[in-house]
């Protein structure tokens, strides 16, 4: 299973790779589940990684909180895509909703065109969570079609452990759409194997404690 650690800035950036790390998912503020770092980070972040082997998604948020984004908020965003696609990221994390907890399609249609051009991976983040599960099934759809290339899914509700959203990704993985299903939401090195026994056709999983 290729285990994608989540980092906050450098700093433990090559901790990460010598304990194993196969793809650095680069942050700030962590605090916040996450926001887009600053070009110096990204910058050192991806020649360290690179020369290593190792390719570096990106976050693209512009602030902790929901993630139902301002005009202006989305204007940001594409403009640090552009940034991270000059610098060379190997791709972004990435996630935007309506006030209904719908995918912001017309927003996510644009960064799809300029992932495309730049040929990046895009992850849907863990806003995908925050999507109600009756609509879960048609989103998930929509994204594949779109060429996103992963979901970031933890299943539940933050507060529910991984064994405890199971049977929910399993009936994600049922569905069977042509896109990567990566678990993410307290996977760490001490229950990793049973999320191997448990969802065997999963061949991604991201965590901050996941190696």
């Amino acid at each position: 299973m290729l285990k994608e650690a989540c980092a906050e800035n450098f700093t433990h950036v090559p901790e990460l790779i010598e304990r194993g790390a196969d793809r650095i998912e680069l942050n700030d503020n962590m605090a916040q589940w996450g926001t887009t770092p600053s070009v110096g980070v990204i910058t050192e972040t991806l020649s360290y990684c690179h020369a290593k082997g190792i390719p570096v998604i990106t976050m693209v948020r512009p602030r902790g909180g929901n993630f139902v984004y301002s005009e202006t908020e989305k204007k940001i965003m594409l403009q640090d895509l552009r940034i991270a696609i000059e610098l060379g990221v190997d791709g972004i994390a990435i996630g935007a909703l309506t006030k209904e907890s719908e995918l912001d399609i017309p927003f996510l249609t644009e960064v799809m065109h300029l992932a495309k051009v730049a040929k990046i991976e895009v992850t849907f983040h863990r806003a995908f969570d925050a999507i109600p599960f009756e609509k879960q099934a048609t989103s998930l759809r929509w994204m594949a079609e779109q060429g996103i290339t992963r979901v970031a899914m933890h299943g539940g509700d933050v507060e529910q452990t991984i064994e405890e959203t199971l049977p929910r990704i399993k009936e994600l993985i049922a569905l069977k759409e042509d896109i990567i299903l990566m678990i993410a939401g307290g996977i760490r090195r001490d229950n990793i194997e049973l999320i191997r026994q448990e969802l065997p056709s999963i061949k991604e999983a991201h965590g901050t404690k996941i190696v």
